[in-house]
């Protein structure tokens, strides 16, 4: 199946939406698949208005499960928990169904964020639950950043290996690249 994109502008800037399902199933699929081969990578983390968590995986994870609507990705001592299902609580304490609604998410999306001359600059999952407040971003590791998150000389097209993978697994994109993501000149002035 392939997912065609909408476009839409944000703070001035052209994006490409890709609506993914919400079903459990393939969103479980999708937070396993992109933790457990591209945890060294990516950056994770809810963007809110006044705060943008920006966090590296500290190692793989040691475990991913889900319960009662929620996947929880445990590092070790560290973890987070997201609501991608129905949270139904306990027999003695029950989810009220407008919580139900509010925790679970209610959009998904892939996002191809583009610069003022039309060249892909940035490369991320977002999932928002039922009130439409972010529940969890994913920035696929940028050509034009380093790991160290300083601008680079020189683009490292090696870096959208992830966002490759995703996009083939996730979107039905045919070829692994899409040589319009190699098109950008980065964060630098000319």
């Amino acid at each position: 199946m392939k997912i065609e994109p909408r476009i839409e502008h944000e703070q001035g800037h052209r994006q490409e939406i890709y609506p993914l399902p919400v079903a459990t199933g393939f969103l479980e699929e999708l937070l396993r698949h992109v933790f457990e081969r591209h945890w060294p990578s990516i950056v994770f983390g809810p963007i809110i208005e006044g705060g943008a968590y920006e966090i590296r995986c500290p190692n793989a994870p040691r475990s991913i499960s889900y319960y009662d609507g929620y996947l929880t990705v445990h590092f070790g001592g560290t973890h987070f928990h997201v609501c991608i299902g129905d949270n139904e609580g306990s027999a003695a304490s029950p989810t009220p169904p407008a919580l139900k609604k509010t925790r679970r998410t209610s959009r998904a999306e892939i996002v191809r964020g583009f610069d003022a001359d039309g060249a892909p600059i940035t490369w991320q999952l977002r999932l928002f639950n039922g009130d439409g407040t972010p529940q969890l971003n994913i920035f696929f590791p940028n050509p034009f950043l380093t790991d160290e998150d300083r601008v680079a000389e020189q683009p490292d097209w090696s870096r959208l290996a992830a966002w490759d993978d995703v996009a083939t697994r996730f979107l039905g994109r045919e070829a692994a690249e899409d040589p319009l993501d190699r098109t950008g000149k980065g964060f630098r002035a000319p």
